[in-house]
């Protein structure tokens, strides 16, 4: 199979994927199914056009030959090779901690680095996680119980302003995260994280 051929076959599978198909058997896919989310719905649809473009130009991007500027960075994703180093903690995180951990595998010279805030906007959009107003006026996130059931939970910590309560991701939550980073990129969801207590 050419490389070409590859991107060709690679198409077909994103197509149906944006189009609520399972690409193994050709059965619809459930419609609580995370696949079937809309943000993910769009960025399959968004990974087709550009497939399109450059089956259309024989394999090649419209900019295959251009180097790219040194101002605009690629957007945070994580290459096979970062993938097989990526490890998860015996024991429980922050999401600072995870995003820490997930920056270290990229090249912050020509790729953005993924936020804290970015990785809570997706887990609230999804429900993972829900904004809870406190005393003094300021938020925090907490878990909701599915984010409970995925190994969201929380703890009482020491900070330098005295006791907190902490979110903290166990290890099948840190999986959770790196095995769904893909739809966490492509969501346009983005907050302050100065707004909460982590």
């Amino acid at each position: 199979m050419t490389e070409l051929e590859k991107i060709e076959y690679t198409k077909t599978f994103i197509d149906k994927l944006a189009n609520g198909i399972n690409p193994l058997d050709d059965s619809p896919i459930p419609d609580q199914d995370i696949v079937n989310h809309v943000r993910l719905s769009r960025c399959f649809f968004y990974v087709s056009d550009i497939l399109r473009r450059v089956i259309e130009n024989g394999g090649l991007t419209d900019s295959a030959t251009a180097k790219p500027k040194r101002a605009e960075k690629q957007e945070f994703a994580l290459s096979e090779d970062a993938r097989a180093k990526l490890r998860v903690c015996g024991y429980a995180v922050s999401v600072s901690e995870i995003a820490k951990t997930l920056n270290e595998l990229i090249d912050p010279d020509v790729m953005k680095k993924i936020s804290a805030a970015k990785i809570n906007a997706w887990l609230c959009e999804m429900g993972f996680l829900k904004t809870e107003k406190l005393a003094n006026g300021k938020q925090r996130k907490t878990p909701t119980h599915q984010g409970r059931e995925i190994g969201i939970c929380v703890e009482e910590r020491s900070g330098q302003f005295g006791k907190y309560i902490a979110v903290i991701f166990d290890p099948s939550a840190q999986q959770f995260i790196y095995d769904h980073i893909e739809a966490i990129v492509c969501s346009d969801n983005t907050e302050d994280a100065s707004e909460y207590q982590t």
